[in-house]
């Protein structure tokens, strides 16, 4: 196993064609095995290679974390596909081996500049995207029994009434005349609400406010759109 020389174009070439289906060197999350190639590769593939730049510019975004990322670090030749061997020379001092504060993903300003620039413009991205999504308005289709006190009651001066009320959010519908016993009919109106600007009990005031054609007003259904 390994990828090659990574120093070179061809060994970046197998890293690139290694990630083009996978979005770190092992496993679904960063880790040590991450650290241990990055640390070979050094500084950023060229931009005709996604896969592996993606990738470099993803972990360098670990920077202050790589201690922590799990896993445990093997040589080299131990990841990658198969077939190919690993011949990447170090090119670190033998001193830095022993040196605690040696950054294996080094210290390139310019470099953590271009990540964190991405990083913003993504965030700026989606933060604009979000905000031009329309916010849901929850509505309901509510049908109203609205009941007169006799026989003798105007149902069409009551309809009348009834559809003079008017509100924002509060578009009436179909109605009917439905009968109750006795020569009595009921009005039965639909009517599609904005749940935050009108509610049943407003809906209830306003319709018995017409006291000289309602006698009560019941919700015969009411449903969710």
């Amino acid at each position: 196993m390994g990828f090659g020389d990574l120093k070179s174009s061809s060994g970046l070439k197998v890293l690139n064609d290694f990630l083009s289906d996978r979005s770190y060197i092992e496993g679904f999350v960063p880790s040590q095995a991450d650290v241990v190639v990055f640390d070979a590769v050094t500084t950023p593939p060229p931009a005709d290679l996604c896969h592996a730049l993606r990738w470099f510019r993803h972990i360098q975004s670990y920077q202050n974390q790589k201690n922590s990322l799990p896993g445990v670090c093997k040589p080299l030749g131990q990841y990658g596909p198969a077939g190919v061997a690993d011949t990447t020379s170090s090119s670190a001092p033998a001193a830095a081996e022993d040196d605690d504060d040696f950054d294996l993903f080094g210290s390139d300003e310019e470099e953590d500049a271009e990540a964190a620039r991405l990083k913003e413009e993504r965030l700026a991205a989606y933060a604009a995207k979000k905000a031009k999504k329309p916010a849901v308005i929850a509505k309901s289709s509510i049908l109203l029994d609205v009941k007169p006190w006799d026989d003798e009651t105007d149902m069409v001066k009551l309809e009348e009434c009834v559809r003079s009320i008017q509100m924002d959010g509060l578009v009436w519908g179909q109605s009917k005349l439905v009968p109750v016993g006795y020569g009595i009919k009921k009005l039965q109106i639909g009517c599609v609400v904005e749940d935050d600007k009108v509610g049943t009990d407003v809906l209830e005031e306003q319709i018995t406010a017409f006291e000289d054609y309602v006698q009560s007003m019941d919700v015969a259904a009411f449903n969710k759109i």
